[in-house]
C-alpha cells in the first residue's frame, strides 16, 4: 500500500483511514478497567518501569465512569476539531485482553454498540495475555468490525527489555503476531526510541525485525520519563542521557526510510501529560517534532522504504 504524498512521504494513519472508510476517522480512547499480567505476578511485578499509574492510558477515559460516558465525553471533545467523522473505539490503558473470555466479549460488544458511527475496534495488549480462547474472541470480532490489535514490543534487545521490566520474551511476541495474522487480524507494534544504552543501530535493528514479520502498523514512541514511575525515580536518583530533539528526528527519519513500504505509521512520537513529564521537555512540542521529521525527509528526497533492501529487490 502506497499512501505517501510529497508533504508526507510515508503511510500515515489518517490517509489509511480515509482510504479505507472514505472520511475522517478518529480514535476514542476508552478505559475498560483492565489490569496487567506484568503487575499482578502472572508475568512479573511492578509493570514496565516507564508505565504510569494509568497504565499508559493517560489520555483515555476515566475507568470509574461507564463506557458510554467516557465515549461521549471524548467524542464531543474531538468534534471540536472535526465536525464530521467516524470512530474507532480504542482500549488503550493497561492490558486489554487480560480478563475472562466472558467479560471480554461483553466489554468489546458493548463498546461497539456505543454509537452507529463506530467502524472499528483497537485493542492494546501484550503477548502474554493471549491464549486460544482470546484469539477466538478476537477472530469473531474481526468478522464483524475492523479490528486492530496493538501488540507491545518496545525493543528487540534483551538487555533493554530486562531494564524496562517488560516481562515477556521476543519469542512470545513473534508467536503472538503469527497467531493474530493466522486469523487475518491487523497487528500494530509500538516501539520506544531512547531506551538507556540503546544506540541508533539498535533502534534500527528493532525496525528491521518488525519488517521481517507480517505486521500492518507501527507506533514510534519517544521514551518519556514521568513522575510517579519507577523510571522517573531512577532518573532523579541517577540521571542518564536522554535523546536530544535532533537525535530523535535523525533516528526516526532513518527508521522511516528502513521501514517496509506497506506498513502504516500510526505515530511518530508520543504524548505525556505536561504536569508529569520530567524529561525530555522538548517532547512537549509534538507538532514541531513531526514537522522537523517531515522537513528532513523532504529536504533529502527521502521516503518510507527507501533503504529497505527487500523493497529494492
Amino acid at each position: 500500500m502506497n499512501l505517501m504524498t510529497k508533504e508526507k512521504p510515508y503511510n500515515t494513519l489518517n490517509a489509511f483511514y480515509r482510504n479505507k472508510f472514505g472520511k475522517k476517522v478518529f480514535k476514542v480512547a476508552l478505559n475498560g478497567g483492565f489490569t496487567c499480567p506484568n503487575k499482578d505476578g502472572k508475568s512479573g511485578y511492578g509493570g514496565c518501569i516507564y508505565c504510569s499509574e494509568s497504565g499508559s492510558g493517560d489520555f483515555a477515559g476515566n475507568k470509574n465512569e461507564p463506557l458510554e460516558t467516557q465515549f461521549n465525553n471524548i467524542k464531543n471533545m474531538m468534534h471540536l476539531k472535526w465536525d464530521d467523522a467516524l470512530y474507532i473505539a480504542y482500549f488503550q490503558a493497561n492490558t486489554n485482553t487480560y480478563d475472562s473470555p466472558k467479560n471480554l466479549k461483553k466489554i468489546y460488544n458493548h463498546a461497539l454498540s456505543l454509537d452507529p458511527n463506530i467502524v472499528g475496534l483497537n485493542i492494546g495488549t501484550r503477548c502474554d495475555a493471549l491464549d486460544d480462547d482470546i484469539y477466538n474472541i478476537l477472530e469473531e470480532l474481526n468478522s464483524k468490525t475492523y479490528l486492530t490489535v496493538e501488540l507491545g514490543l518496545q525493543t528487540i534487545h534483551e538487555d533493554s527489555a530486562q531494564f524496562i521490566n517488560r516481562g515477556h520474551t521476543l519469542d512470545c511476541f513473534d508467536k503472538a503476531v503469527k497467531e493474530l495474522r493466522k486469523r487475518n487480524i491487523d497487528v500494530v507494534v509500538p516501539i520506544i526510541n531512547g531506551l538507556p544504552n540503546e544506540t541508533k543501530e539498535m533502534m534500527l535493528e528493532t525496525v528491521s525485525h518488525i519488517n521481517s514479520l507480517d505486521v500492518q502498523g507501527i507506533k514510534i514512541h519517544l521514551l518519556h520519563i514521568m513522575k510517579g514511575t519507577k523510571l522517573g525515580r531512577i532518573y532523579l536518583d541517577n540521571p542518564f542521557k536522554t535523546l536530544t530533539k535532533d537525535e530523535y528526528v535523525d533516528i526516526t527519519v532513518e527508521q522511516i526510510k528502513l521501514l517496509d513500504k506497506d506498513i502504516i505509521i500510526h505515530r511518530l512520537t508520543g504524548d505525556a501529560p505536561k504536569e508529569l513529564l520530567i524529561e525530555p521537555l522538548w517532547s512537549l512540542k509534538k507538532f514541531v517534532i513531526m514537522n522537523d521529521i517531515d522537513k528532513r525527509l523532504r529536504e533529502h528526497n527521502d521516503h518510507q522504504g527507501k533503504t529497505n533492501k527487500t523493497a529494492l529487490l
